[in-house]
């Protein structure tokens, strides 16, 4: 029975993806609208800087002030691994 509702999803979402890619027309990309004004594109180092490094850079720091504003003083600690006691 699982096998079938596999299936059945499986078909479902290739017969989307499909009906998907047939339907968008990428060619209409090409033609301008009116009032469209786009300006000079990015550079690769840009865009990476754009795309991967500011993000990485906005999550170092997000983590960052929440491991040092950090008030808790109670820390878990796993079995097995506190010390022995003298």
């Amino acid at each position: 029975m699982d096998k079938k509702n596999a299936l059945r999803a499986g078909a479902l979402a290739s017969g989307t993806t499909l009906m998907m890619l047939l339907m968008s027309s990428p060619a209409l990309a090409v033609t301008r609208d009116d009032g469209d004004d786009p300006g000079k594109g990015l550079s690769v180092i840009e865009t990476l800087g754009l795309y991967v490094l500011a993000p990485l850079v906005l999550f170092a720091v997000i983590a960052g002030l929440v491991m040092v504003l950090d008030k808790s003083k109670t820390r878990v600690v796993k079995p097995g691994t506190q010390k022995a006691k003298a």
